[in-house]
């Protein structure tokens, strides 16, 4: 997939668990951990504002876009 999640980079820059995150954000861990690992299909805005909100950065600092060799070829 080429969107890379970065939730993991940011949680260990703000020196903060999972668990901690998942708590203050109101998610739980389980699901905290299947947006870490990007195997989510999808984020609700309102819940990617909070993880925000918690580690003060911007959804760019979470996600990465990398195209893959099937991205380069339909353009």
């Amino acid at each position: 997939m080429p969107i890379v999640v970065n939730l993991d980079v940011m949680l260990a820059r703000r020196k903060m668990r999972s668990k901690e995150l998942a708590a203050k954000v109101g998610i739980t861990e389980q699901n905290l951990s299947l947006l870490k690992s990007g195997k989510v299909r999808g984020v609700r805005f309102s819940t990617l504002a909070r993880i925000c909100a918690e580690l003060d950065c911007q959804p760019g600092d979470l996600l990465e876009y990398r195209p893959g060799p099937e991205e380069e070829d339909e353009t």
